[in-house]
């Protein structure tokens, strides 16, 4: 049998961890846990992500191959959601795969999808 992981927070690599983890702290209502020029972490007591700097990453060309993941988000309000984040430093690509949600990306480059709640 395969020993079961628990997963216990995701690193995003980035040029500015300090910064973008202010964005996503903000973005899913997480606090910052910490946050230097070389590494930042945010949480909710459960789930966290971590930021590390790595100076030289190009962002991956939006829609190409070089994507690597992406994170969901489900909001209630996808409009207003977006118009917020926008505002806060992401940018909404041209190309959006769906009407259902909406792609944006955040202020280095990385993905997100902005997903409507779930029908009940």
């Amino acid at each position: 049998m395969t020993t079961t992981a628990k997963l216990i927070a995701f690193t995003i690599d980035c040029a500015e961890p300090r910064r973008l983890a202010e964005f996503y702290a903000e973005i899913l209502g997480f606090e910052v846990q910490y946050a230097e020029d070389e590494y930042a972490g945010i949480g909710d007591g459960t789930t966290s992500i971590y930021f590390q700097r790595v100076p030289e990453r190009v962002p991956a060309a939006w829609p190409g191959p070089g994507k690597q993941f992406h994170i969901d988000v489900r909001v209630p309000d996808v409009a207003k959601a977006v118009e917020e984040y926008i505002a806060l430093g992401a940018t909404r690509p041209d190309f959006q795969p769906s009407t259902d949600w909406v792609v944006l990306a955040d202020p280095e480059g990385h993905l997100f999808d902005v997903c409507p709640e779930r029908n009940a």
